[in-house]
């Protein structure tokens, strides 16, 4: 990445994604281009308007945000290049003067609402939520008039002129928002040894144990999975893919037979990005599992083929 980057992300300015954004690397002085939707974004990079883009995938408490997983496992490919977790904590945010009292509609991102239910239940009995494309949004939409406070990052007050009315909101503590950095089709970063790896593994016949196929060509090879979701593909009723990142690199042995063993038994397989994680946890390897084995495996292999005595 570079400052002379293009970066797509979900806007309008002062959303969680513009937060995750500026904490990447030479990303404060790249361009920032904002989009109303996720589906908006990802066109833009596909389109070049964009170099990256950037997402959420996933919250520690909502789970995996639908619209980017099936945008990325049927629309045209990208990768993902890097991640970032973000702690999320929101702030109630109105117009000047506003007071408790006073609020009779709350708008927010649909993931965001959940996460404070509780906590409007307790100060704002009354008050109606309004779902917006984004926190920011809704942010804009008090500002403009059109709802009395909005769930937001703080740092969107100053940005709109609203005030904070209550900040640290939530019904569980230490929230955590996991974004992904995008980028078209490109050979992925290097292995670092603390990567994570994304696919997306399409069921070609609907049968008992299709799911343990698949899960049994991580299981046997010691690998991690650390999210795996089903979605539906949207061809009918029954039909569904799943969306699976898992501890390693492609160019981990233990990965690339993993991925080819799937090759083998789905109808299809999208490869979506190996990248460094974010927590930087290194996997723990097993026995057996380690390049050195795999090429050791395939010395003895070739050894019998060409008939030593092994």
């Amino acid at each position: 990445m570079t400052a002379h980057d293009r970066y797509a992300y979900l806007g309008p300015r002062g959303t969680f994604t513009e937060a995750a954004l500026l904490t990447i690397p030479g990303a404060a002085g790249a361009e920032h281009i904002p989009y109303a939707t996720v589906p908006s974004v990802l066109d833009a990079l596909r389109r070049g308007d964009a170099d990256s883009a950037v997402v959420a995938l996933e919250n520690s408490v909502e789970g995996s945000v639908p619209t980017t997983l099936d945008e990325l496992a049927t629309g045209e490919p990208l990768h993902i290049v890097g991640e970032i977790h973000l702690p999320v904590s929101f702030a109630l945010l109105v117009r000047p003067g506003t007071t408790l009292h006073d609020i009779k509609t709350v708008a927010s991102h649909p993931i965001a609402q959940p996460q404070c239910r509780r906590w409007l239940a307790d100060h704002v009995p009354h008050a109606e939520w309004r779902a917006a494309t984004s926190n920011a949004e809704a942010a804009q939409h008090v500002a403009d008039g059109h709802y009395d406070a909005a769930l937001a990052g703080a740092f969107a007050a100053a940005r709109y002129g609203l005030s904070v009315l209550a900040e640290d909101i939530h019904d569980v503590a230490d929230a955590v928002t996991r974004f992904i950095v995008l980028r078209r089709p490109e050979t992925p970063p290097a292995p670092t040894g603390m990567d994570r790896t994304t696919v997306v593994a399409f069921i070609g016949e609907d049968h008992p144990g299709a799911l343990l196929e698949i899960l049994t060509e991580f299981s046997v090879r010691g690998i991690n999975l650390t999210l795996i979701q089903s979605r539906p593909t949207g061809t009918g009723l029954g039909s569904y893919l799943f969306w699976m990142d898992f501890e390693g690199h492609v160019t981990d042995a233990r990965v690339g037979e993993a991925l080819m063993g799937l090759r083998r038994v789905c109808a299809d397989v999208r490869f979506v990005g190996s990248y460094p994680r974010a927590d930087q946890v290194r996997p723990e390897i097993r026995r057996g599992t380690h390049d050195d084995d795999f090429t050791e495996a395939a010395a003895w292999l070739h050894a019998v083929r060409n008939g030593a005595p092994k």
